[in-house]
């Protein structure tokens, strides 16, 4: 079924491609935008002459987004992503369908189609995907020479074809660009109508743009007013050799984003996904009936046949990093302390060692209990109930507990609450990680029951489940010594850390979904992660 699917794919996508250069007339340079009356004051040269330059901070450079930053000509992605994760599966899928008919039509007339199906009747209080999603896209889409260039410059402006929303907090927040030109759309009652208002040039914002700064100098490296700008042109030749924009030299990290995509949506690729949603979501619900009703035995090679994959690392209790302290309660069970990437991180573990126990969540919505095949606890966010209560399960046998308090898909780790440290003197550290192709397991903003389900309806969702040694905690915490529990906590967050290669941070859960969601992620009753 896959094959005789990537065949269609390929035929469709084959007659599409005939339509493609109509709609993709991407600016060869970054005159496009402005009016060709200022365009005539300008020196045109090429942009490989600007990268030999060594005054540009001296200048104020003004970029269209589109031509002289992203690699890829295609806007389609990113429309896509606003269609099916601001609207629906359907929304995308209409947008999808239409696609081929607006590659007939002019430019203009084609991006005003696009944005009226992307962003009708979406409320704008609530649009999310600018800040939350779209950032990631675009930043795997940088071409590194193209911002080595601007990142050499003094005032950096960028101008888009594209609704200022969509670009405004990828290039202010993650590239650090000082001004933003794009379209503006139109609203009535709080809710996007789909219309965008008119186009504006540099002279309609000059004010914004260059009054704040005195001293910023008059010389421009684009288009402006001004006799002395220059222009430089990015062809798509030029485009073509550069090279993506590594992960390590973003301006500001990414570590927050949103969204059920984990791929580009592409042509071809949202076809493969249309053609896979209605196979995945059956295959999805089988895997979870299997996970919940069957042993172990019986359930995890049926589970292994369907596509999932658990990678195990072999256990080690036996030696530890820190020196061993006498248990101060050998009867308790062991705590299991795991990074937190999706919801069944306790679930895989439970499937790894084939033995049920018991997982404290912060929040969980009511369908994820009564799904789970093992027992989950909600804490209540009191630190001294919430201590007694992992006490009293431990000494009920052993506990899986995520002391980030939420999911992070990046290789990142959040801080660790130091709640666990302080109660059981046999911890694991377990380091969680998750592979998938199509869709990712956990959301912010969206249905969270769901969490489950989508990560299960990825071809072949993978988990990677490394143990570390045994570090006492309890009982280092209260023999009066130097160690406390918060240095307990963030020994374990850097071992996992070093284990799995992710960078440790001090951010929280607050802070996740601040970024993400607009609140402190603290809702009665939505299971929020």
């Amino acid at each position: 079924m896959a094959s005789t699917a990537f065949c269609l794919a390929k035929l469709v996508f084959t007659v599409f491609r005939v339509l493609l250069k109509q709609y993709y007339r991407i600016p060869k340079g970054l005159h496009r935008n402005f009016s060709n009356a200022h365009a005539s004051h300008g020196q045109f040269q090429k942009s490989h002459s600007l990268a030999q330059r060594s005054d540009l901070s001296d200048h104020t450079l003004i970029f269209n987004v589109e031509g002289a930053l992203l690699k890829s000509s295609s806007t389609f992605p990113y429309f896509m992503l606003v269609a099916f994760e601001a609207g629906s599966i359907i929304r995308a899928f209409f947008l999808f369908i239409l696609y081929p008919f607006l590659c007939l039509l002019s430019q203009e007339v084609s991006l005003k189609i696009t944005v009226m199906v992307c962003f009708f009747g979406i409320k704008k209080e609530s649009f999310r995907v600018g800040t939350a999603v779209l950032p990631k896209f675009f930043l795997e889409d940088v071409g590194a020479e193209g911002f080595e260039v601007l990142r050499k410059g003094g005032r950096k402006v960028g101008v888009s074809d594209l609704p200022r929303v969509m670009v405004e907090s990828f290039l202010k927040d993650y590239l650090e660009i000082d001004f933003v030109v794009g379209r503006e759309l139109k609203v009535c009652c709080g809710y996007y109508v789909g219309l965008m208002e008119e186009k504006t040039s540099i002279e309609d914002h000059s004010e914004e743009i260059f009054d704040q700064d005195e001293k910023m100098c008059c010389d421009l490296i684009g288009v402006s007013s001004s006799n002395k700008s220059e222009i430089y042109l990015v062809n798509e030749e030029d485009k073509s050799k550069w090279h993506l924009f590594a992960r390590d030299r973003y301006p500001k990290p990414l570590i927050f984003h949103d969204g059920r995509l984990a791929f580009r949506p592409t042509l071809l690729n949202m076809l493969a996904m249309f053609m896979w949603f209605p196979v995945g979501s059956i295959l999805s619900i089988t895997r979870v009936i299997v996970a919940i009703s069957l042993p172990y035995n019986a359930s995890i090679p049926i589970l292994s046949f369907t596509g999932v994959q658990l990678k195990l690392s072999k256990p080690n209790y036996f030696h530890s990093s820190i020196s061993k302290p006498k248990p101060i309660n050998k009867h308790k069970g062991l705590l299991y302390v795991c990074n937190h990437r999706t919801l069944l991180d306790p679930v895989f573990l439970s499937f790894g060692l084939k033995k049920p126990f018991a997982a404290v969540t912060y929040s969980l919505s009511r369908m994820s209990e009564l799904l789970s095949p093992i027992r989950t606890v909600r804490l209540t966010r009191d630190r001294d109930q919430d201590a007694k209560m992992i006490d009293s399960l431990l000494n009920q046998g052993d506990l899986v507990v995520c002391p980030e308090g939420t999911t992070c898909r990046e290789p990142y780790l959040l801080r660790f609450s130091p709640l666990f440290s302080e109660l059981s003197d046999e911890i694991v550290p377990v380091g969680m990680d998750t592979r998938v192709s199509m869709f990712h397991g956990t959301t912010a903003g969206g249905l969270k029951f769901l969490d489950p389900f989508f990560f299960l309806m990825n071809p072949c969702p993978a988990y990677i489940v490394r143990f570390l040694d045994m570090v006492h905690g309890a009982s280092r915490c209260r023999s009066g010594g130097a160690t406390s529990s918060f240095e307990v906590a963030n020994y374990v967050q850097r071992e996992l850390g070093k284990a799995l290669g992710f960078e440790c941070t001090k951010l929280t859960r607050r802070d996740k979904y601040l970024i993400l969601a607009g609140n402190e992620g603290i809702a009665s009753g939505t299971g929020n992660r």
